[in-house]
């Protein structure tokens, strides 16, 4: 396993397993199940993905040391604000049934931040949280929150993959001591990811799919990754990623494929946005 350390002095494992879209409790004890049986230490949830039970459930029937694993939740917007997201983290605490996270991330980057980041600040100081971060969040927004606070970020999580390497982001986090962890490191299947030619290509040099060539080259500059599968063999094959090295060739033919454009969803368009901020569960 490889691991980044935060900048808090914690260690993170550089690859992990994520659960978006598995809501269905029983597949997903299954496939985390699965990765845990697999190798996989770092697992990443959030209050909004409706599987925080199922993925606790899973940990404890693994057989596996909960403080052997890195456990990731998030707050949802409807949850922003000091007094609502400290009721939200106990909330993900009693679904997870743990005493604990090792990182608490503020999922969207709209609503109370502030008084978000000062619940989660507190959070962090009392122990019951590792590291604190955030996702989806711009390199402005990012500015604006570290202008205002002690605890820097230890993680922003945001959509990065082939199409969308998020190069001035990266740079500008390692300059702040930020960690970059790639959500939908596959870009969701579009554009022909898993059929471009440049990663079958290079995938054939090292006897490797184009979805570990993806994984390899995103760990390579340092990035956090968390693909999902519920395949038991594409969950095993996912883990094969530490094993071999792209050269300098190969990581240059991927950088030239970046599109520096969103292709998941694009946190510019008001559309979107406001979708989002609409969205009410039952957390």
């Amino acid at each position: 396993m490889e691991y980044v350390t935060l900048n808090n002095g914690i260690t993170m494992p550089k690859l992990g397993f994520g659960v978006f879209q598995v809501e269905d409790a029983l597949l997903c004890r299954q496939s985390v199940g699965e990765a845990l049986a697999t190798g996989y230490r770092l697992f990443d949830t959030a209050a909004v993905y409706l599987n925080e039970q199922a993925v606790g459930e899973a940990i404890r029937e693994s057989g596996v040391a909960r403080d052997d694993c890195f456990v990731t939740s998030k707050v949802w917007i409807q949850d922003m604000g000091y007094e609502a997201t400290l009721k939200a983290f106990d909330r993900t605490l009693q679904r997870l049934a743990m005493d604990y996270l090792d990182l608490y991330l503020i999922h969207m980057p709209f609503g109370d931040v502030f008084g978000t980041w000062r619940a989660m600040e507190k959070i962090y100081a009392e122990g019951r949280v590792r590291a604190i971060g955030v996702c989806n969040f711009r390199i402005p927004r990012l500015a604006d929150l570290m202008s205002h606070f002690e605890v820097v970020p230890a993680v922003n999580q945001v959509e990065t993959h082939i199409f969308n390497q998020q190069k001035a982001m990266n740079r500008y986090a390692i300059a702040h001591g930020i960690h970059v962890e790639a959500w939908s490191p596959f870009a969701e299947g579009q554009r022909g990811f898993f059929t471009h030619p440049v990663l079958v290509a290079i995938g054939q040099k090292y006897g490797r799919t184009p979805a570990q060539v993806a994984l390899r080259w995103l760990m390579q500059r340092d990035i956090i990754v968390i693909p999902k599968s519920v395949h038991a063999f594409r969950i095993r094959e996912n883990f094969m990623v530490t094993d071999f090295t792209l050269s300098v060739e190969d990581m240059a033919q991927i950088e030239a494929l970046d599109m520096a454009v969103p292709v998941v969803g694009d946190f510019d368009d008001p559309d979107f946005v406001t979708d989002l901020c609409s969205r009410k569960y039952d957390l």
